[in-house]
C-alpha cells in the first residue's frame, strides 16, 4: 500500500465575521496516498475549497485562520512552516489549479510571460529558458499556435483555454502533489472532457498525486481512486471510490447519488436532497446532516459520531454503524 503524502489530522479553519464564527472547516482528518486521485467531494459551502486552501496556506488572515490541527506532507507539519519554505515548496513540490482561472490570471500580463515568471522563480532559469520552456508547455497542454498564444492576454483566450494555460502553469515545475479545484467549472462539456483526460495524462506522465475537488460525482466516477465526502466542514464518509458508488453507508453519500441524473432511466423529476444545509456559524451538537435524514435516530442528535471502519478503507460518521438508540 502506498504511503500517505499528504495527512490532515483534526483540522479546524475558521472565519470571523460580522455575524459570527463560520467554522468552515471543522474536525477534518484523511490521507492522501502518492500517486492516487483523491476526489473531495459534497455541496457549495461544505468545506471542500478551504480544506484545499489551507494545505497551500493560502487562507487570507483576516478574516480566516487555522485554527489547530494538522497537515503533514511527507511527514512535516505544513502549519509550522515559515512563509518562505512555504513559497519555495509551491510550485516545485505542490501546485494548484484554482477554481476560476480569469480571477487567477494577471489580467495585464501575457499568459505566456505569467507561465515564464513561474519558471524562473522556481527553477532559476533564464529569461530566455523560461520563453521556450513556456512554449512547450503551452503545447503540452494541447494548445495550437502556442508562440502566438505565449502572447496573448487573459481576456482574449476561451474559458477552456485560460483552464488549460492554468494548468500548464501549476505543471511547469512537475510538481509531486497537484490540487484541482473544480478545474472543469463553467467549461463545456466536451472541454470539461479533455481537461479531465490532460490531468490524467499529466499524472501519469510525472508520477503526480492528485486532489481533486469537485462537487460533479460524474467527475468522481471518471478520476477517483480514493473519495472523501464533506458536509459542514466535516468528513462523513470516505473510502475507496468503488466502495462509495456500489455500497455508499452514509445517508448523506446516498442522497448525494440519488440526485445525480442517470442515463437510460426514466425520471418523472430529479432527486433532491430536503432540508438546507446548516449554518456554519451555529452548527448543531450533533450529527450535521440530521434534521434532513430520513434514518435519523435520537442518538443522532448527542454529539457528531467518529468516524467508524465499514469495510476495507472504508468509513463513515454515522450513528447507525456506531449503535444507538431507536427512532425520532
Amino acid at each position: 500500500m502506498a504511503e500517505a503524502l499528504v495527512e490532515y489530522k483534526n483540522l479546524h479553519t475558521y472565519f470571523e465575521t460580522d455575524r459570527g464564527v463560520v467554522k468552515a472547516v471543522n474536525g477534518v482528518s484523511f490521507r492522501v496516498r502518492e500517486r492516487e486521485t483523491v476526489c473531495v467531494v459534497g455541496e457549495s459551502g461544505c468545506g471542500k475549497s478551504v480544506t484545499a486552501l489551507s494545505l497551500m496556506r493560502l487562507i487570507q488572515s483576516p478574516p480566516g485562520k487555522i485554527v489547530r490541527g494538522e497537515i503533514l506532507y511527507k511527514g512535516k507539519n505544513l502549519l509550522h512552516e515559515d512563509e518562505d519554505s512555504i513559497r519555495a515548496m509551491s510550485g516545485n513540490e505542490i501546485s494548484m489549479i484554482f477554481q476560476e482561472p480569469m480571477t487567477s490570471l494577471n489580467p495585464v500580463f501575457r499568459v505566456g510571460d505569467q507561465i515564464a515568471e513561474t519558471l524562473i522563480l522556481h527553477n532559476r532559469l533564464s529569461k530566455r529558458e523560461a520563453h521556450a520552456r513556456a512554449v512547450e508547455l503551452i503545447r503540452l497542454v494541447d494548445i495550437p499556435r502556442a508562440e502566438e498564444i505565449y502572447k496573448a492576454y487573459p481576456h482574449q483566450l476561451s474559458g477552456g483555454m485560460r483552464q488549460r494555460i492554468m494548468t500548464a502553469m501549476a505543471l511547469s515545475c512537475s510538481p509531486r502533489l497537484l490540487i484541482a479545484d473544480e478545474p472543469t467549472t463553467a467549461l463545456d462539456v466536451t472541454i470539461q472532457a479533455q481537461i479531465l483526460e490532460l490531468i490524467r495524462q499529466m499524472k501519469r506522465r510525472l508520477g503526480m498525486t492528485v486532489m481533486l475537488i469537485t462537487h460533479d460525482l460524474g467527475v468522481v466516477a471518471e478520476m477517483a481512486d480514493y473519495v472523501v465526502v464533506l458536509y459542514g466542514g466535516r468528513v462523513m464518509e470516505e473510502g475507496p471510490v468503488h466502495a462509495i458508488f456500489k455500497h455508499p453507508r452514509h445517508p448523506y453519500t446516498v442522497g448525494l447519488l440519488r440526485s445525480k441524473p442517470v442515463m437510460g432511466r426514466r425520471q418523472d423529476k430529479l432527486y433532491a436532497i430536503p432540508g438546507q444545509v446548516p449554518s456554519l456559524i451555529d452548527l448543531p451538537d450533533s450529527c450535521y446532516f440530521s434534521f434532513r435524514c430520513d434514518k435519523c435516530m435520537n442518538s443522532c442528535r448527542s454529539g457528531f459520531p467518529p468516524l467508524v471502519e465499514v469495510g476495507r478503507e472504508h468509513r463513515v460518521a454515522c450513528r447507525l454503524y456506531t449503535g444507538g438508540g431507536g427512532a425520532s
